[in-house]
């Protein structure tokens, strides 16, 4: 969602880096560049004039130092900046109860249902026991949804028939909890079309009776402005301890993102990347803000991948690799787990690739999303017999699984020729590994200039 102003703040440090060094000229022009890409995603007009007052501040009180490009200085200050607006450091949610509540409070349509419901995926993940407690008795059918979603996740939801008191539900929900072993309970609670009198009056009895350990503000990321109103209408009369961005895959500008913590003093604690039932993940306003300049989010890939990679398996399927064993269901596996790290456009913004634009990260993905689809379903055409052993594929076979999967001929021989020669590779490669290990190869000599004496600039 942040891909428009992260395509224009790197522009804008483009430009600077022509320069020789940071100006008041040249960071006016910056900084007029700035102030327009933040109003244009949508960010609260207060939260930009003391973001750009800040980056002015720091800037002019910079020393230029020599040999650093003022654009680098620039990207430095920015960094800083954005990370300070966007919380600073990352605030896990506080789950010292017994058993600790957390109340999901927010406007209805903002996704609190679904989000307690990932929440609670999350936190089985860490080894915790939820109990999800439907205390949404206004909406239609939303006891239903939220027992639907208990299923599928299989986590028992609590809830009491044809009972409207709202009290009655948590705390006897709490009651269960605690004779049940259960060590985090999860008040899913009623939103509104809009803040009313009625509803405030049931979640302040609800916070002064069980005093939860958490109340959550569910933001939908995509409302703009109106997520500031909101946010600071909650915190005024419940005193929020954070707050939860869903939709923060969207194409929304991503303004209530940098607006929200600056407005309510209060953290971004949970973020919702997608409709998957275990899209919701920790906020980190460091990774964040390296993302936004177009550096990449390594640490999250990383934790991602191994999230999803099962060590077992990587370690069989490297055996295969070394003897050019590596068939066509391992590739289906590995391309499932790739799945599972997300879509090739999300993957392409957490990697750190200068001057990559949104436009160019989509057309690449697109791509790459349609080749491994016509992949998978030329893997898909073959037998089982000829997907474990892709010697035994002759011409015959060729044709068949041509047809099978709407291909020419000469496609299926450039996937298969394609596929021989990066088994070929693999090999090749594990071999000059297995060497370097043994001390039979030696790394060569680095050629005069290089080292710890060099008086290259680098």
């Amino acid at each position: 969602m942040f891909d428009s102003l992260s395509d224009k703040l790197q522009e804008i440090i483009r430009k600077t880096s022509g320069t020789y060094k940071l100006t008041e000229e040249n960071m006016s022009d910056a900084l007029r560049e700035i102030r327009r890409a933040l109003l244009e995603a949508d960010v609260n007009l207060r939260v930009v004039k003391a973001f750009v007052a800040s980056i002015r501040e720091r800037a002019e009180g910079e020393k230029v130092v020599q040999g650093v490009d003022p654009a680098q200085q620039l990207i430095k200050i920015v960094n800083d900046e954005l990370v300070k607006l966007l919380g600073g450091h990352n605030e896990p949610l506080k789950l010292d109860g017994h058993p600790s509540v957390i109340m999901m409070l927010g406007l209805q349509g903002s996704g609190k249902t679904t989000s307690s419901a990932k929440l609670a995926v999350k936190l089985k993940k860490e080894g915790k026991n939820p109990l999800l407690v439907a205390c949404d008795v206004y909406r239609p059918a939303a006891i239903a949804q939220l027992k639907t979603l208990g299923q599928q996740i299989e986590t028992e939801v609590f809830s009491i028939d044809n009972c409207n008191d709202v009290q009655k539900i948590a705390q006897e929900a709490i009651d269960y909890a605690k004779n049940n072993g259960y060590n985090v309970v999860i008040l899913d609670t009623a939103g509104r079309l809009q803040i009313d009198t009625q509803m405030m009056a049931e979640l302040l009895i609800l916070d002064r009776v069980l005093h939860p350990q958490e109340k959550l503000l569910v933001i939908d990321a995509m409302t703009g402005q109106e997520a500031v109103n909101v946010a600071e209408n909650f915190n005024a009369q419940l005193e929020i301890t954070g707050l939860v961005l869903t939709k923060l895959d969207g194409d929304s500008r991503g303004g209530a993102a940098l607006s929200v913590v600056y407005c309510t003093q209060k953290p971004i604690k949970l973020t919702g990347t997608g409709e998957k039932i275990d899209a919701l993940q920790d906020f980190y306003p460091d990774r964040m803000a390296t993302r936004i300049l177009g550096m990449g989010d390594i640490v999250s890939l990383v934790e991602k991948a191994q999230e999803n990679f099962d060590a077992k398996q990587a370690q069989e399927l490297e055996k295969k690799m070394r003897k050019a064993e590596f068939s066509y269901n391992d590739f289906l596996g590995m391309q499932k787990q790739m799945k599972n790290l997300g879509s090739i456009d999300q993957i392409l913004g957490m990697l750190p690739i200068p001057g990559l634009k949104k436009d160019d990260r989509q057309t690449i993905a697109h791509e790459g999303e349609k080749q491994l689809k016509r992949i998978e379903a030329f893997i898909q055409s073959m037998t089982p017999e000829e997907r474990d052993n892709p010697s035994i594929i002759n011409s015959s076979r060729k044709k068949r699984i041509a047809k099978g999967c709407g291909m020419e001929l000469h496609e299926i021989n450039q996937f298969i020729n394609q596929f021989d020669q990066m088994r070929q590779m693999m090999k090749g490669f594990s071999k000059i590994s297995d060497k370097m290990k043994s001390g039979k190869m030696k790394m060569p000599k680095l050629p005069k200039g290089f080292g710890g004496k060099s008086k290259l600039p680098f």
